[in-house]
């Protein structure tokens, strides 16, 4: 067999893989006098991308690893949103601060103002 057929006939079961998909399962089970110690179940999908795509895979489109579109779960976004938000907030309570008003991290006076009842100036 000539090498330019085996090529495109390797190439020609590829590409039929490849659009078609192909689903790899099997499980691997270590048992000691019955009991089940350990249990490792693989399921391996070989496709295309955009018959991945078809099927509804689209995982590493969402992997930070993977992906440089990435942007981050719905909850790291809302996460940098809210924190934007509590910095703007203390910036314009910073702003909104009177100079004889205690600075973050600094303790107002706690001395009473007025006379207490009942004593004498």
């Amino acid at each position: 067999m000539p090498y330019g057929q085996s090529s495109s006939s390797l190439a020609d079961i590829l590409e039929r893989v490849l659009d078609k998909g192909i689903v790899i399962a099997g499980d691997i089970r270590i048992n000691l006098l019955d009991i089940e110690l350990l249990t490792i179940k693989l399921r391996i999908l070989v496709a295309s991308v955009d018959k991945a795509k078809e099927m509804g895979i689209d995982w590493w489109e969402h992997d930070p690893s993977l992906s440089s579109r990435h942007t981050g779960s719905p909850m790291e976004l809302e996460n940098r949103r809210l924190r934007a938000e509590l910095e703007a907030l203390r910036g314009q309570l910073g702003q909104a601060q009177s100079p004889d008003e205690a600075a973050p991290g600094e303790e107002a006076d706690s001395r009473p103002t007025g006379r207490r009842r009942g004593s004498t100036p």
